[in-house]
């Protein structure tokens, strides 16, 4: 438990604050995340809602609005549904130094144990404060795609990790 934080499944009630810290994300770090601001910025409000409703994403709260949020779900296909990912993760700055990053880390770990048996996840080179959050928190890099994202003509190098849950 952080001390005044609650970390909570986000529905579709929550779309609003969702689409902000989500925008937010992608706005200040676009290396970071594989979607890009453009087309999530032009996402319709209800299909993000219906999204929120049929996905499993977390939010952490400190009572003023969303800080942080972790996405997560199952790899779709017969031999490949032993598997989940973790996405989305992010931290508001002036929340960071908390603990609430791994708090949510934990909370996609706790649903995903209860699904799948591997939680994986890719986070840049570039990121080393991240890599050791979730190295502290069991997840193992198993390997570097090389040139995963392309951002206004750079190549960003993504260090896939995973986590065996059972």
């Amino acid at each position: 438990m952080i001390e005044g934080i609650s970390i909570r499944r986000l529905g579709p009630d929550d779309v609003l604050a969702f689409r902000a810290i989500r925008l937010e994300a992608l706005e200040r770090h676009p290396e970071a995340f594989q979607s890009a601001y453009r087309d999530e910025a032009a996402d319709p409000l209800d299909r993000l809602a219906d999204r929120l409703g049929r996905s499993m994403v977390f939010g952490a709260s400190d009572g003023s609005g969303l800080v942080g949020m972790a996405g997560y779900f199952v790899v779709q296909g017969e031999k490949v549904r032993h598997k989940g990912v973790l996405w989305g993760m992010y931290v508001r700055a002036e929340a960071r130094g908390r603990g609430i990053g791994a708090g949510l880390v934990e909370h996609v770990v706790a649903h995903a144990r209860e699904h799948v048996e591997i939680l994986g996840l890719s986070v840049i080179t570039e990121n080393p404060g991240a890599r050791r959050l979730y190295e502290r928190l069991g997840f193992v890099a198993y390997g570097i795609e090389p040139r995963a994202m392309k951002q206004d003509g750079t190549y960003v190098d993504e260090v896939l990790m995973a986590k065996t849950l059972r």
